[in-house]
């Protein structure tokens, strides 16, 4: 009996991979949706637009770019939690979608079981800049600072749970210190008002921030990446200071739970020679984005646990809630 049922499962098993290997021969047949759970025109979308015209060449299909915006990016997400696992609906989200576990009162969808890895695609180095007027001129004289005035130095963000918010935050969890936040609806008024005084800091996009030092609006303190940016050579990383702080956004790809093993393999194979155009790397590198070079399914499934395990003790201690 129990050789009988092995058998029956094991043929069961050799049929579903035949299906999705026959699937995938076909695969894909007409354009494929690439789901931004972000508005258009922002930094996500616009590498969104980018990556799908590359990708769609090497996939033999559109990526057609679909915005689903909404409570934190859970709208597009759950769509596309819940859309047929046919390789025909994707994902491309960011840090968000291993915070929002930690600071959601109540997900509509299981962040590891109902998706399926294809890769990530890149890294978004975070800056820290601070207005004209704050006392500290470097790094560890800003460290210093902020831990000596516990409760006393205020840092804008794009909103609770953000790249910018969790950034500031992990420097308040490694280093004991507390700075107080200040959400905004964006980067933007939040930027305007570091420079206009009305909060000392913020942790930004790499592209923005560097900008608005550019025009000499802010002034830079640290880089957020485990090293120093090409960008900025002589400015350290907050690593040198606080060991092993990293904080970045990133890029992600993500299919619906149980879409057929040869299709996931098919959309990665793409979605790795995509990361290797030249076109691509240069607007990668415009937009201030570090392109992953051997994007694997596996590999990020285990990043994301760790994502999930880091943001979560961070959000904890921070006492995060996005209500």
């Amino acid at each position: 009996m129990v050789t009988r049922r092995l058998i029956c499962t094991s043929i069961v098993g050799a049929l579903a991979w035949l299906s999705g290997a026959a699937q995938a021969q076909n695969y894909p047949a007409r354009p494929v949706k690439l789901i931004v759970p972000y508005a258009a025109g922002g930094p996500t979308d616009t590498f969104a637009r980018a990556l799908a015209d590359a990708w769609g060449k090497r996939l033999g299909q559109p990526l057609v770019v679909e915005n689903r915006t909404g409570a934190g990016t859970l709208v597009g997400s759950d769509a596309v939690a819940k859309a047929q696992p046919d390789g025909y609906t994707v994902l491309l989200t960011t840090v968000a979608h291993a915070v929002n576990p930690s600071i959601q009162a109540k997900m509509p969808y299981r962040t590891v079981e109902d998706f399926a890895p294809v890769g990530l695609a890149a890294k978004a180095p975070l800056v820290i800049v601070v207005n004209k007027g704050f006392p500290a001129q470097n790094l560890q004289e800003f460290l210093g600072y902020i831990k000596e005035h516990p409760g006393k130095v205020s840092y804008g963000s794009a909103g609770v749970g953000s790249a910018p918010h969790l950034g500031a935050e992990l420097l308040n969890y490694m280093t004991g210190s507390k700075t107080e936040h200040v959400p905004y609806r964006g980067s933007a008024p939040a930027m305007q008002d570091v420079i206009g005084g009305h909060v000392a800091f913020m942790v930004d996009s790499a592209p923005t921030g560097l900008a608005q030092v550019k025009a000499g609006s802010v002034r830079l303190i640290a880089t957020t990446m485990g090293q120093r940016l090409p960008q900025t050579p002589d400015t350290p990383a907050v690593a040198e200071a606080v060991p092993k702080y990293e904080a970045y956004t990133w890029n992600a790809v993500f299919a619906p739970a149980q879409t057929p093993a040869p299709v996931i393999a098919k959309l990665n194979t793409s979605l790795k020679e995509t990361l290797q155009d030249p076109g691509l790397q240069k607007q990668a590198y415009d937009m201030g984005l570090v392109l992953e070079k051997d994007p694997q399914p596996q590999a990020l499934a285990s990043f994301l646990n760790s994502e999930l395990s880091k943001w979560g003790q961070v959000a904890k201690a921070a006492k995060m809630t996005a209500n």
